[in-house]
């Protein structure tokens, strides 16, 4: 596995790699989750990339950028062991120039619903980042998980809106044992906190079996949640299609329920594709 710090060097080295060239962008940490993602992209690439970077214009003023896990050395026996090509690692200043650089904007509508909301500006960061990140490693394919079920929406319609010729592979959630969403902050969360954030999955478990039972109504299936999930600082309950539309029934194929609390000082997000 090579590894490189700088866009150059990873430019320098795919120029002599095979292709298709598969891409798991994340920011470290990592977990069977990500590790999901880097063994789709090795069974359908002659060669994956992985880069690790804690993004800094993705995080809100108080947000835990600074105390983001980072676990660079476990990260790089994962990769070695998993069979990645090449590592990127950069630093914030290999990525950015200066305050008047040219941004990435997310969509003024679907990207300030939910999380964009709730956290104003995240996403543009986020687009302003992966942006950056295809242009340097020029995948074919990148991999994304759809516990980010949002950010995997305007990833796609960034790739559709400006011509990118990037196939965006769209990958399933990884949960613990206990059904918790993995995450790497849930690192955060002491043994009791751990316990309580299952109400969140526990919450999705029975909006999956009310609605194999028949019943459609968004009102009803959210209330339901809220009840599982009482205790919980509950910041949205949500029901939209796959093109983040709010709708007012369960449409099978093409439904997103999310949700998202905190647990103590943590924030977790999790849904359910049905």
């Amino acid at each position: 596995m090579e590894i490189a710090t700088s866009p150059e060097s990873v430019k320098e080295i795919l120029s002599k790699a095979s292709a298709p060239v598969g891409f798991v962008p994340t920011m470290g940490a990592l977990h069977e989750g990500h590790l999901s993602l880097i063994k789709r992209s090795l069974a359908e690439n002659a060669t994956t990339v992985v880069s690790i970077f804690v993004n800094p214009t993705q995080f809100l003023p108080g947000e835990d950028l600074n105390r983001y896990p980072k676990k660079l050395d476990a990260d790089r026996r994962i990769c070695e062991l998993a069979g990645v090509d090449l590592l990127f690692v950069p630093k914030a200043e290999d990525i950015y120039f200066d305050e008047d650089e040219i941004k990435i904007k997310a969509p003024p509508l679907k990207g300030y619903i939910l999380e964009g909301y709730h956290r104003p500006g995240h996403f543009d960061g986020v687009l302003w980042v992966v942006n950056k990140l295809f242009n340097i490693v020029s995948p074919d394919r990148a991999y994304f998980g759809k516990k980010d079920a949002q950010q995997l929406f305007l990833v796609k319609k960034m790739v559709r809106d400006l011509f990118m010729d990037i196939e965006i592979v769209e990958c399933d959630i990884v949960r613990e044992p206990d059904g918790l969403a993995m995450s790497s902050r849930n690192v955060y969360l002491d043994p009791v906190q751990r316990e309580r954030a299952l109400l969140i999955s526990k919450s999705l478990k029975r909006a999956a079996k009310m609605i194999m039972g028949g019943v459609y109504e968004a009102v009803s299936i959210k209330n339901e949640m809220r009840r599982v999930m009482e205790g919980l600082e509950i910041e949205y309950i949500e029901i939209v299609d796959r093109n983040f539309d709010k709708i007012d029934e369960v449409k099978k194929g093409d439904t997103i329920i999310l949700v998202a609390a905190k647990v103590g000082d943590t924030r977790l997000i999790d849904n359910l594709w049905v």
